[in-house]
């Protein structure tokens, strides 16, 4: 019996959340690059618009990490704009919490144009530090 609670917990508990958190990460789709730009989000909840704003500091070509001002739960669809130092010089688009901590959040894009996605791929590879 006590065996049988200990691997409940070895399932549930931090340590399985680790483990699910190095595998997302062997199994992005797309290299990360450090980003710092002020990024505004906003949020539809209870049938108001709210706005968040934060800094970017990650960037990828389908997605993005930031520390926001407020709190959002995985699963959320928000807006994001931010801006970026090649033309069209700001990027809107829809995405989706995949990640949430604290003030936290790690965001992948959707709904993204071929354009959009050409953009930020430049973006990319503009950018020179590559995160691990």
């Amino acid at each position: 019996m006590a065996i049988e609670c200990q691997q409940k917990l070895n399932n549930h508990g931090p340590e399985a959340r680790i483990r699910e958190l190095r595998t997302f990460d062997r199994v992005r789709r797309f290299h990360r690059y450090r980003y710092d730009a002020r990024v505004e989000v906003s949020v539809f909840r209870d049938g108001v618009t709210s706005g968040l704003w934060g800094r970017a500091n990650e960037v990828s070509i389908d997605g993005m990490g930031a520390t926001l001002t407020g709190e959002l739960k995985p699963g959320e669809v928000v807006s994001l704009e931010f801006p970026i130092p090649i033309s069209p010089q700001v990027i809107k688009v829809r995405a989706i919490v995949r990640f949430s901590e604290g003030l936290r959040c790690g965001f992948e894009f959707l709904v993204v144009s071929d354009a959009q996605r050409e953009t930020m791929r430049r973006l990319c590879e503009s950018l020179p530090e590559v995160l691990r």
